[in-house]
């Protein structure tokens, strides 16, 4: 049987929302940071896949 590998947490330590609701570290919303806990593993890669772009658009 093949062991399925848990999604990471992306946090850093540094939480601090910017004025567009996104961690300046992580890049996760407020929300995302609140409710990780209790996403499905097909969500939490959903948000890991947009973490890049995230901070690309960083203004």
């Amino acid at each position: 049987m093949e062991k399925v590998k848990k999604v990471p947490n992306p946090c850093v330590g540094i939480c601090v929302l910017d004025i567009h609701d996104l961690c300046i570290a992580c890049k996760r919303s407020g929300i995302e940071i609140a409710y990780w806990g209790s996403y499905s593993d097909e969500k939490k890669r959903e948000i890991w896949q947009q973490l890049p772009e995230r901070e690309v658009k960083e203004i």
